[in-house]
């Protein structure tokens, strides 16, 4: 069903009984050309831009839960291009085009809201890393603007200037960038794949990979023995594990990031803002709710829950930033397990096996990588060869010495 205003309209006069599924409920096959293990943003875009870009359709996405149960469903929505080395800027200016086009692409409502992200500075050193940044991005083609003090006290009035431990001096701020809806992402890009014949299998766990020599020929499931061509990992959290059934070991460590929801209040929030002074940002949804986040937890975990001692962190962070949030109430927490890789950057690569594929190592940003990182990652499974953006992203650059270190903090992925 191709839904429109008419379809909306037809529905209505009929009770909305006529409504049909968003995608099928297949049992699995004996063999697909291409399995892809796990639900969630990453494997479901793959499928769908396998299916098609590449006129790959013989592929099944396996997902141990119910769609948009990872961390697809557990993040703070937020999607931007403004990053700074050349291996990152590139990728994630392709994703943010991606999502620009993707509710007429995907024929799907994902909420895209380009409200603007702002991060904000409070020292000279930390204005210069910026304008460093922006310039960047600029060499890129990307649009950034610095907003010095009183520019943005006029645009955010309610934040703390004046009394704060880190006063806030301006921001650099990318208008494009914004926030998505982040399980009308899952669903959109499931019910795509679906409609262009790939089987998008719940509650079906991969519990080994059955191996032949130097290829991998299938995988065992709760829902019995599944046969493929071609394997794709996109586990997020859980890839270190999956890899291991193939007897590879991935650079990467797992770690639990929260993130947080209050009452619904009247629009107060126009931007995504993030604190300079620590690690905390924060939006408003649609329902009004006031969406935030903060650092990971600080220790290897595979929980999707996080401790008191970081949501307390967060919420001082917060309440530093703007004082008025002391007085609202957060009515839910939740939790995401993090793949952190050593220099905080993806690794999307074909690994020492002649057949399997490894989508891993997204940490705090694999939201906002969605559409790139399942284009890239359909362009190499269907042509053994990185797309020139992912080129970067190779799984045996640490030995090389090609570390992609964003945050400059090297290699210890709990700072990252």
């Amino acid at each position: 069903m191709r839904y429109s205003a008419f379809s909306i309209f037809r529905n209505a006069l009929s009770g909305n009984l006529t409504w049909k599924s968003q995608w099928r409920k297949p049992e699995p096959k004996p063999h697909y050309d291409v399995i892809i293990v796990g639900g969630g943003g990453h494997g479901l875009a793959a499928a769908y831009y396998l299916a098609k870009e590449f006129g790959i359709r013989n592929v099944a996405v396996l997902e141990k839960g119910y769609l948009g149960s990872g961390n697809v469903g557990r993040n703070t929505t937020i999607v931007r291009s403004n990053y700074m080395l050349a291996g990152n800027e590139p990728f994630y200016e392709f994703s943010m085009k991606l999502w620009e086009g993707l509710e007429q692409e995907l024929n799907y409502n994902v909420m895209l809201s380009q409200r603007g992200v702002i991060m904000l500075y409070h020292s000279d050193g930390q204005r210069d890393a910026y304008i460093r940044r922006g310039n960047a991005m600029w060499m890129e083609g990307v649009a950034a603007e610095l907003i010095e003090r009183d520019a943005l006290k006029k645009m955010i009035p309610f934040l703390n200037y004046d009394n704060a431990r880190y006063p806030i001096l301006g921001g650099l701020l990318q208008r494009r960038a914004g926030t998505a809806r982040h399980d009308a992402v899952a669903w959109g890009y499931a019910r795509g794949a679906d409609r262009h014949g790939v089987d998008v299998i719940e509650h079906c766990e991969v519990t080994a990979i059955r191996r032949d020599g130097g290829r991998v020929t299938g995988v065992e499931t709760t829902r019995g023995f599944i046969g493929c061509g071609k394997l794709a990992l996109a586990a997020a959290g859980n890839s270190s594990q999956v890899g291991q059934m193939a007897d590879l070991k991935l650079p990467l460590e797992s770690y639990v990031l929260q993130a947080f929801v209050t009452e619904g209040l009247k629009p107060c929030i126009d931007h995504v803002i993030v604190y300079g002074g620590g690690h905390f940002y924060i939006s408003q949804s649609d329902k009004g709710g006031l969406v935030f986040g903060g650092a990971i937890d600080g220790y290897s975990s595979y929980a999707q829950r996080g401790n008191l001692a970081t949501a307390e962190h967060v919420m001082e962070e917060g309440v530093s930033m703007i004082p008025g949030l002391s007085r609202v109430r957060v009515l839910r927490s939740w939790a995401g397990i993090m793949d952190m890789s050593m220099d905080g950057s993806p690794i999307v690569d074909r690994t020492p096996i002649d057949n399997l594929y490894v989508n891993a190592g997204w940490c705090y940003g694999g939201f906002k990588a969605t559409p790139a990182s399942g284009y890239c990652f359909a362009h190499l499974i269907a042509r053994n060869d990185a797309h020139p953006v992912a080129r970067p992203f190779r799984l045996d650059r640490f030995a090389r010495g090609y570390a992609i270190d964003e945050a400059g903090v090297g290699p210890q992925p709990n700072l990252h």
